[in-house]
């Protein structure tokens, strides 16, 4: 295991471990679902952050796994390098309980809603990707090269109005939020204060 990647393999591990046990215990994984009416009543609030790390099913693991590993062991490597290697793990899981804080008091007096799943968390950590390397490519779905700063803005105007839209069950308001976090986050704890991404910003590769 490489030294850059220790927390985002611990993450990956621990949400595997988890996801898994809710697929084969159904009581374990009510027990861990974001459930804004009973938590409305200050009641097992440790599920705003449990929430995630279960899943819906093994697609939706992968598919959240796959994102944090990719850019994980790369936004870790850059905040050990300013010495604040563990501000890592806590705006991963400071990002998962801020992204979903508007889903909470939306609808914390909804019986039927229920929200799980780690996008919250890694949206920040891809945020923070977008701060520490703005001009960064790689492709969408391994096939569409783009920015990284371009996509966080397609990514945030697409999670704000899928978000209004409210047409599927996907936690659209943990991405838009979740990746404001993030950028927010590491851009309050660079040691530059925001300089480094916007000499970054200045030096585009065109």
């Amino acid at each position: 295991m490489e030294q850059n990647q220790i927390w985002t393999i611990i993450l990956i591990v621990i949400t595997v471990i988890m996801s898994f046990a809710g697929f084969k215990d159904r009581s374990f994984y009510n027990r861990h679902l974001l459930y804004p009416r009973v938590m409305n009543y200050g009641q097992e609030m440790h599920r705003m952050i449990t929430h995630g790390f279960i899943h819906a099913d093994e697609p939706h693991l992968i598919f959240n796994m796959i994102a944090l590993y990719s850019i994980g062991s790369f936004v870790e490597a850059n905040f050990k390098f300013q010495g604040l290697g563990m501000l890592y793990p806590s705006m991963y899981l400071s990002g998962i309980v801020v992204a979903s804080l508007p889903s909470f008091f939306k609808h914390r007096n909804n019986p039927s809603y229920s929200a799980l799943g780690a996008s919250g968390g890694v949206s920040a950590v891809m945020f923070s990707m977008v701060y520490w390397a703005p001009w960064a490519s790689f492709r969408i779905f391994y096939i569409i090269p783009m920015w990284s700063i371009l996509f966080a803005i397609l990514y945030l105007v697409y999670s704000a109005y899928m978000a209004k839209q409210q047409r599927d069950n996907i936690g659209h308001d943990a991405h838009f939020w979740g990746g404001v976090y993030g950028f927010v986050f590491t851009f309050a704890f660079d040691p530059t204060h925001g300089a480094y991404f916007m000499q970054q910003i200045m030096h585009p590769p065109f």
